[in-house]
Formats: structure tokens, sequence, C-alpha cells
């Protein structure tokens, strides 16, 4: 059984505002999209590494792969307009067999910590799939949107809810079956567990951190750089 990662990384970014998608922006000294990829290569049983970028992108993130020494392990190929698409450019390459275990991580998630992957990796091999979540602390509304702004419906219960964090984890075989289902009925999910559900299979839930962070405005990347610094000492 090899262990695969999968790493989109094709978004734009528009909510940082700035000059260049978040996933390049510098955190502690390198691009954030190499502080995700450090976790994945730092984990054992990974046995290789796609990361999906747009194509204008491809070269550049190619000299960072060498820059920072992952050598062949990481491999660069061209992502999609959407999430979805780009998972599933990487998915196709793959030399993977359907028993084989895959990964799937936002690339802007660079806290992400090697004990986090590994749990992960166990409740896939166990289960067939499973993601990291973190257990609702907020009370959670349910809303209806009207022209005169939102108007709650019913309060969920919290220990009903966690919020989807990443890697999320499947066998190949799955994940390949969930996405060649929801392409053919033009289903767009908002994350891999959305379409491996809608397929009718349970995702196990395996317990994430409020450091497995995933960085879309301005005050994330100074969060990260805290705690970065805290890992540090």
């Amino acid at each position: 059984m090899r262990v695969f990662a999968i790493l989109p990384a094709a978004g734009l970014g528009t909510r940082m505002a700035g000059p260049q998608p978040k996933q390049f922006l510098e955190l502690d000294g390198a691009p954030i999209l190499i502080h995700s990829l450090r976790a994945f290569a730092g984990a054992p049983r990974v046995s290789e590494i796609y990361v999906a970028v747009r194509k204008p992108e491809i070269a550049r993130v190619e000299a960072q792969v060498a820059e920072h020494g992952f050598g062949s392990r990481v491999h660069v190929v061209e992502g999609g307009e959407k999430r979805q698409e780009s998972v599933a450019h990487a998915l196709a390459k793959l030399p993977a067999d359907p028993d084989d275990l895959v990964l799937v991580h936002d690339a802007v998630r660079p806290l992400i910590d090697t004990a986090t992957i590994e749990r992960t990796i166990d409740a896939v091999a166990e289960h067939g799939a499973a993601i990291v979540g973190l257990p609702a602390v907020d009370t959670i509304k349910q809303v209806e949107r009207t022209a005169h702004g939102a108007i709650i419906t019913a309060t969920i219960p919290r220990e009903f809810i966690v919020q989807a964090q990443t890697p999320q984890g499947f066998r190949v075989g799955l994940l390949r079956s969930a996405f060649a289902d929801a392409e053919a009925d033009g289903f767009i999910g908002t994350d891999e567990a959305s379409l491996v559900e809608r397929a009718g299979q349970p995702v196990h839930v395996v317990p994430g951190s409020p450091v497995n962070l995933k960085i879309t405005q301005p005050g994330d990347l100074e969060l990260a750089e805290f705690f970065l610094k805290q890992r540090a000492k």
C-alpha cells in the first residue's frame, strides 16, 4: 500500500487582496506552499506528492521545489479553474492502485503536523475515508437568506458539528469513482469528502487543531508566524 498526497495550489487567493496568490506569500522566509510541502515530505509513509498549480506557475513552482531540495518525490502538474478540477487532474496522474491511499491537503494550511498526517493515514487505512475536523466551539445557527438579511431558522447542537480541515484522505479507487460520478452529474462539491459522502461512503473524522489554520486573510499570516515561532521554541 502506497500513500500519495495532492496539494491543490491553483487558487488566486482574492481575499488576501495582494499582488500574488496567497500560496506564494512568504512565511518565515519561504513560500506558504513550501511549508505545506515540507510537512508531507516529512511524513515517512507519504511516497509521492503532487502539487497542482496554474499553467503559468508551473516553471516557478518547479524551480522552488528544486531550490528547497524536494527532489523527484514532488511532482508539479497543471491545475484547473476550480479546486475540484485541480484535484481531478492530479488524481489522474497518480501511479496508484485502487487500494493505495491519497491525502488531499490545502496548500495554504502550512502548519499541519506529522502526527496528524499519520493519524489520518491510519484512519483511511482502516475505514477507507477520513478527514481532519475540529469540533465547533461557537453556537451554530442555520439561517434563511432574505432580501432583508439572514433569519435564523434553527440552532444546531454543537456536538453534531465539526469544522472540516485537511488533509482529507481516501482509498484511491474510492476517490476516483466519486470524482467520476460527480463529473458525470455536473456536481461541484465544497471539498473531496462531499463527493465521497454523495457516493454513500461513510467518512470518519480525525481530531484536528486550531494551529492547522487555513491562511485566507492578512491576519492569518501573522497568526501563522506566531505559531511557527512557538513551535521553534
